[in-house]
């Protein structure tokens, strides 16, 4: 799993760290950096995946530009910026630390230092598996030292600076243990899911799907295409924590084909009151926030186990009322499928029904006044923390602008 996400020089922060957990909460105010960090774990994703630097920032015709393109990437003045990710290594004692700098040149985004190594706890050491080298400026590839196991630089290989060095290993026959730490690592910003789910897109028919879209717009596809035993399981568990939403009563929730060739699929649920007869209702006449519950329930039901899945506002269209009815649902499936959770919320109602006890896994988002830079903050590493908990819950100091003011005067020193 990934442990770690390190910041430097990217979009509004000079240099910052997201600890990851099984349910990490980030909040902060509007354009604190929230969304700039998640941007951040898109583009790792959108690289693992073979996308080109440039196109992973940039976009294309297949791929959405990151907020702000290329233009706004970067901290300004700079014209690098460096992503790292720590994740758990093949052993116990061992992790696994990705080093990745680009360097922006006009329209150009490529690899100006890439590197893996193992990090031994037991004893305290570190290995590189690979690392880059500057060639000189009539290389158009970069110098990649691959480990062989002996002492010295290692095998040169000189790759492609437009797509990471660690996308590209995946065709190459390197020695097992630079092979599966880069596997590793791979597999798991490959697994890494942002999801924002539009309810105005679920309302239609869609096709068979195997993988859920990062809006949603297929799950009832989804859901229909998944092997019998596994669709019955799946409904009965989306349809075990959708009966405490709404007032009404919720029967049954499920997918089923529709048309001539039964390849689309739509969703249903059945619903009713104490006093009336049973009806059934298709997408179209559900609400935004039962959508958006059933598509996030969905994902952590259908994602492979050591994903990680990404939710902004995960709140939206819910009632505060059934804040703690989320929480508890994402701290439940999280740990039964092995899935960790980052959620960004500005819902006082969420924090509060969040409690205490996890103010080790709540990351406030806070831009600096005299620098315009963000920063990544620990809840609990607030000196007045104490003091402002005893004068209030989470969401009322949240809402109170509080938890903000007390950042300011700590900078200020």
């Amino acid at each position: 799993m990934i442990k770690e996400l390190r910041l430097k020089n990217w979009k509004s922060f000079a240099k910052a760290t997201l600890y990851i957990d099984p349910l990490t909460i980030l909040i902060g105010t509007n354009a604190s950096g929230k969304s700039n960090t998640l941007d951040a774990l898109l583009f790792l994703h959108r690289l693992s995946s073979g996308v080109g630097i440039f196109q992973a920032i940039n976009g294309d015709v297949n791929v959405p530009a990151l907020r702000g393109g290329i233009e706004w990437v970067c901290l300004k003045p700079h014209k690098q910026f460096t992503l790292e990710v720590l994740t758990d290594g093949a052993h116990k004692n061992q992790d696994l630390h990705y080093k990745l700098t680009i360097q922006l040149n006009g329209t150009k985004a490529e690899v100006f230092e890439e590197e893996l190594s193992v990090l031994s706890h037991s004893p305290k050491k570190e290995k590189k598996l690979f690392n880059t080298q500057q060639a000189e400026s009539t290389n158009p590839g970069i110098p990649t030292y691959f480990s062989t196991g002996t002492q010295g630089r290692g095998k040169r290989i000189d790759l492609n600076r437009s797509y990471a060095i660690l996308s590209q290993t995946e065709s190459m026959n390197l020695r097992k243990e630079v092979q599966d730490g880069a596997k590793q690592v791979l597999s798991q910003l490959k697994q890494i899911f942002v999801f924002d789910p539009i309810p105005s897109h679920m309302r239609d028919y869609t096709p068979f799907s195997e993988k859920l879209n990062n809006d949603g717009s297929n799950i009832a596809g989804v859901l229909a295409g998944l092997e019998e035993n596994r669709r019955k399981n799946v409904e009965a568990t989306l349809t075990h924590y959708l009966k405490a939403l709404p007032e009404r009563d919720i029967k049954h929730v499920w997918s089923e084909p529709v048309g001539k060739f039964k390849t689309d699929a739509m969703l249903y649920c059945q619903e009713g009151w104490e006093e009336t007869a049973t009806h059934e209702i298709d997408a179209r006449g559900m609400s935004d926030g039962t959508l958006r519950y059933l598509a996030i329930v969905t994902a952590l039901l259908t994602r492979e186990p050591d994903s990680l899945l990404v939710i902004e506002e995960v709140d939206n269209g819910l009632h505060p009322s059934r804040a703690r009815i989320l929480i508890d649902m994402l701290r439940e499936l999280g740990k039964e499928r092995g899935i960790d959770v980052i959620v960004t919320t500005h819902n006082p109602a969420l924090l509060d029904a969040a409690g205490v006890g996890m103010l080790p896994f709540i990351i406030v988002a806070h831009r600096d006044d005299k620098t315009g830079i963000s920063q990544l903050i620990q809840l609990e590493d607030i000196e007045q923390l104490p003091k402002l908990i005893a004068s209030g819950s989470l969401g009322r100091l949240n809402t109170e602008g509080r938890i903000e003011s007390a950042l300011k005067q700590e900078n200020a020193r």
